[in-house]
């Protein structure tokens, strides 16, 4: 025997190795990939975005506008404004005053602030939405109507400043005559800070009344004036969403049908937008935000706008005429359904209609004549039971009647098993429902449990909408939930059982999609942000990895003639991109070793070089971070590709993307 080869065999017998775990993938899983066969076609509409203003992701949040309560609208009518009550209180009262005037009701923007100034050192100070985020050498664009009353008011003076006062920026502007005008100016910051203020100050003494006091980013998205946030919408464009649903959620529904969403109310002129309580503001105890309210600064225009700019289909969802079955449940008799019915046809004639019809037209003033070609429509968010079949059949009917084309989105329920579940499902396969939006809140074991969900249903009923949908580390509506890579990765692998089923499901989207780092209600959530920074969680780089990587077409992967639906805990799914003329694999891998994988390929000519981007960690606690962004996220590399065989080794606990160029 050769010298060396008995150095190496004593090396093996020492180290307790067997000769068969180094010849190579002799160990390795051999899998079969089917390029030949299209087994359905992927819908566009694949992978999307659910948005629902919760955790101050609209006002605060995506809405870019920095002044808390700007006219004065909220049930406390002065909140968000403060007057200093420091040792200074007593000066500050001595020198001025502030009143709200309320000039009507039941309409819109009813109140406006009376001040009345006795000295120079008289101030009012905008809280901002847990503050104000400035950045140095950015500048803000700020508005406010204002009417001079008796006395010498010649000018207004709004700073910038930061938690000790200091000035970050600051702009004065001219004020003459009694009636009412909108001024504006501009603030450039001299400085950073998440936790600014805005104050103003007055020259002279006497009496201003202001309203529609606004401070917006000049760098928006697409630089629209008054526009959205321009970090957050770009982490959402970058997922390039099939589509986008909106306004929610249980805002929808409101915790009474007094405050249910009504979209004809969030159109037209900004300042004509009538406020609403956020129905979460006081929903959990353990996070009560009785601030938090709805100014429909983004409103359905700007949905519709926003869903447009990224390529997505507009997905709105209506109230039903049901309020939250978790609140109040409140009913609207079947016989007085007759204006929600309405509602629902007039948003088609908003989106799609001509420029001569009354809601087209409203369109058009917004600086939108082109049609927004609207293809869905929801019904309700997750109603349950007889009452919601019945209503549903009364939508189902007046819309088909008058747009046979749009495709309606009905609800099983908040639940994805159970009584109400199952009682939504059957009735409203037997009415011939399009497209049944189903909810899921659970633990990451039930994600992984759960991949072979779809295999078995029904092919002659609805259609599935996976609408809302998240692992839970902890508990549904836990404060204690985290966005760590358990759930991520448990997500990833219920995903391939989605993709499997690509004839089926034909939507899906993560939910919650955003939340304020100081003012949030629910976790998990998929994007994290606070006044100036913004950053995707694991699970948001998951759902980035499957929606960047749709495909066109399903193709089979298996083992041994079956699908990878956890066995050893391995999951896989696979797709064509025919106009890009690409194979994604996507494989998890939800054990605690690697497994080796031997990828026989057929009926296709892939080429030599395999791009892999793997996200890993055997840490399952592990969560990305304001300091660590992007601690979980995909990291790129290359593997060879020889006679169409791909041997790879999947790390444990692994989501990995294979993208092979034909």
């Amino acid at each position: 025997m050769r010298p060396l080869l008995t150095a190496c065999l004593l090396l093996l017998f020492l180290s307790g190795c067997s000769p068969r775990v180094l010849t190579g993938q002799s160990d390795a899983r051999t899998l079969e990939l089917n390029a030949a066969t299209s087994v359905a076609a992927i819908q566009p509409t694949m992978y999307g975005i659910f948005f629902e203003d919760i955790n101050f992701a609209a006002d605060g949040g995506l809405y870019a506008e920095m002044v808390k309560n700007r006219s004065f609208e909220f049930t406390l009518p002065k909140t968000g404004w403060l007057e200093p009550q420091t040792d200074q209180f007593s000066l500050n009262a001595r020198s001025g005053k502030s009143d709200v005037i309320k000039t009507g009701q039941d309409q819109a923007n009813v109140n406006f602030l009376r001040v009345t100034v006795k000295g120079p050192d008289y101030v009012l100070i905008n809280e901002g939405f847990r503050g104000m985020g400035v950045k140095v050498g950015a500048e803000y664009d700020l508005t406010f109507d204002a009417a001079v009353g008796d006395g010498s008011i010649s000018e207004a003076r709004f700073e910038l400043i930061d938690t000790a006062g200091s000035v970050l920026g600051a702009t004065s502007v001219k004020l003459s005559g009694s009636d009412w005008k909108e001024y504006s100016g501009t603030l450039k910051s001299g400085g950073t800070a998440a936790k600014a203020r805005l104050r103003i100050s007055f020259q002279g003494t006497g009496v201003v009344d202001l309203d529609m006091i606004s401070l917006f980013p000049r760098d928006t998205w697409k630089g629209r004036k008054k526009g959205l946030r321009k970090d957050l919408v770009q982490l959402l464009d970058d997922m390039d969403p099939g589509f986008l649903r909106f306004p929610g959620g249980c805002i929808v529904e409101g915790r009474t049908l007094a405050r249910r969403y009504q979209w004809k109310k969030t159109v037209g002129p900004v300042a004509e937008r009538e406020y609403l309580v956020n129905r979460w503001n006081t929903e959990f105890n353990h996070r009560p935000t009785p601030d938090y309210y709805q100014s429909f600064g983004l409103g359905f225009f700007e949905y519709f706008q926003l869903a447009e700019d990224m390529g997505a289909e507009p997905l709105p969802i209506l109230s039903c005429g049901m309020a939250c079955q978790f609140n109040t449940g409140e009913l609207v008799p079947l016989d007085e359904l007759d204006p929600y019915v309405q509602d629902a046809l007039d948003l088609i004639e908003f989106a799609n209609g001509d420029v001569s019809t009354p809601w087209g037209k409203v369109r058009r003033d917004m600086g939108h004549p082109e049609p927004f070609n609207l293809k869905y429509i929801g019904v309700g968010n997750e109603q349950w039971g007889p009452e919601y079949i019945e209503r549903y059949k009364v939508f189902n009917d007046a819309i088909k009647e008058a747009y046979p084309d749009i495709v309606i989105v009905s609800g099983s329920g908040p639940f994805p098993d159970g009584e109400f579940f199952e009682y939504g499902m059957e009735q409203l396969t037997a009415l011939g429902a399009e497209l049944v939006d189903e909810h899921y809140y659970r633990s990451p074991e039930w994600f992984r449990e759960n991949a072979t969900r779809y295999d078995n249903y029904d092919r002659s009923g609805p259609k599935i909408f996976a609408g809302e949908y998240a692992a839970q580390s902890v508990a549904i509506a836990s404060p204690d939930n985290k966005n760590n890579w358990n759930t991520a990765l448990s997500e990833a692998a219920y995903m391939t059982g989605m993709e499997r089923n690509a004839d089926l499901v034909v939507m899906t989207s993560y939910a919650p999609l955003m939340a304020h780092a100081d003012a949030w209600q629910w976790t998990p959530d998929m994007i994290w942000f606070n006044n100036l920074e913004s950053y995707g969680t694991a699970n948001y780089y998951v759902q980035k990895l499957y929606a960047n990587h749709a495909g066109t077409d399903l193709l089979t992967i298996t083992e041994g003639g079956q699908p990878l639906t956890g066995q050893r805990e391995l999951y896989a799914s696979a797709v064509k991109d025919a106009g890009k003329n690409e194979i994604y694999l996507k494989v998890a891998n939800t054990g605690t070793s690697p497994q080796r994988l031997t990828i026989n390929i057929k009926g296709a000519k892939p080429g030599a070089t395999v791009t892999v981007l793997t996200m890993a960690s055997d840490d399952l606690e592990a969560v990305n971070s304001f300091t660590a962004p992007t601690k979980l996220s995909p990291a790129e590399s290359t593997v060879a590709l020889q006679r169409n065989q791909l041997d790879v080794e999947v790390p444990s606990h692994a989501f990995v993307v294979y993208k092979l160029k034909l």
